[in-house]
């Protein structure tokens, strides 16, 4: 009779997040913070245009250099067969995760009452809905490639390190901003951070489960390895990336138990959310996103983010056709 291996687990303490919290990405932001010392926030704006709109390479950006230089590598422990096998999942299913990412991943991402301050703060999320969501959605499809990790300077490390570059403008601006309230934690910290991960990658997951879509457990292992090493790169500190599905679990329900809360900032990002999506959909099925999210995230979370409950039509969600609300 053979024996199935139990995988550990390892237990993620409130004392240990909350030294988290207050921790953010200190390469990332000393090239932010060496253009502040030279030119203030007009340099650190510069900076965060740039790398937004990604029209000059790291390498060759004199104040990026040496922090592409230092951080263009994959970690000693990436799985090249996982993380082929993750972007083939991606691939052969993008439709259907781009659904998951707009009706699951990003709406995931504003039960953390503290953590969407920094969304509140930039107001991009709220004014400019459409065009973060193409820039999150570029971002995800550029590093899905399989293409994208190959050749002496891989297109994936420089769209992750460009990433971790707006991420630490934001953070500049959030505590130069006067606005910014320390109970929050620090904006963009490493908790935060993880939970964008999980989004992205253990949510997914959930998603297919949750829509009846079986994987087999070996892929659902290698889509949270790639999103594992794209943690890492992005600044995460790996002692906080989960190493198995078990370990996601655990860290999923204690982000939830630790930060999710009703918050009027995080119900206006869904408010949002849900006006783009509805976009373009006829009057008949403008509940559908609404029902959609409900759905998949329960009926605990929708309400936080004051979610519209449309019952009927929540009961006929599994049916409806995956890319009717977010295409590229």
């Amino acid at each position: 009779m053979s024996t199935r291996s139990i995988k550990s687990t390892r237990f993620f303490s409130d004392t240990l997040l909350s030294q988290y919290r207050q921790q953010m990405d200190p390469a990332a932001d000393a090239v932010v913070s060496a253009l502040a010392k030279k030119g203030g926030a007009l340099a650190v704006r510069k900076l965060l245009l740039e790398r937004t709109e990604g029209n000059i390479r790291l390498r060759e950006d004199p104040a990026c250099k040496d922090f592409y230089r230092k951080n263009n590598s994959l970690p000693a422990w990436a799985n090249a067969r996982q993380m082929q096998e993750a972007t083939k999942l991606f691939q052969q299913n993008k439709d259907f995760i781009t659904l998951l990412l707009g009706c699951l991943s990003l709406p995931y991402t504003y039960l953390g009452a503290d953590g969407v301050q920094v969304l509140m703060l930039s107001q991009r999320m709220q004014k400019d809905t459409r065009k973060r969501l193409e820039e999150t959605g570029d971002f995800i499809f550029g590093i899905m490639e399989a293409s994208a990790w190959k050749g002496t300077h891989p297109e994936a490390l420089e769209r992750i390190l460009n990433v971790r570059l707006i991420h630490a403008a934001v953070r500049w601006f959030s505590l130069h901003s006067e606005k910014w309230n320390s109970e929050w934690g620090m904006p963009v910290n490493q908790e935060d951070m993880l939970g964008t991960n999980l989004s992205f990658s253990y949510l997914v997951i959930l998603g297919f489960r949750k829509m009846n879509v079986h994987l087999a457990e070996n892929e659902e292992e290698s889509f949270l390895h790639f999103w594992k090493v794209v943690g890492f790169l992005s600044g995460i500190a790996e002692e906080l990336l989960p190493v198995n599905l078990r370990e996601a679990y655990t860290l999923n329900q204690q982000l939830a138990h630790r930060l999710f809360r009703p918050s009027a900032e995080g119900q206006l990002l869904t408010q949002a959310l849900l006006g783009v999506m509805e976009e373009g959909i006829p009057e008949a099925l403008k509940t559908l996103p609404a029902a959609q999210m409900r759905f998949l995230l329960g009926d605990e979370w929708a309400d936080q983010l004051a979610i519209p409950a449309v019952r009927f039509e929540k009961k006929i969600v599994p049916w409806i056709p995956s890319g009717l609300f977010f295409k590229r």
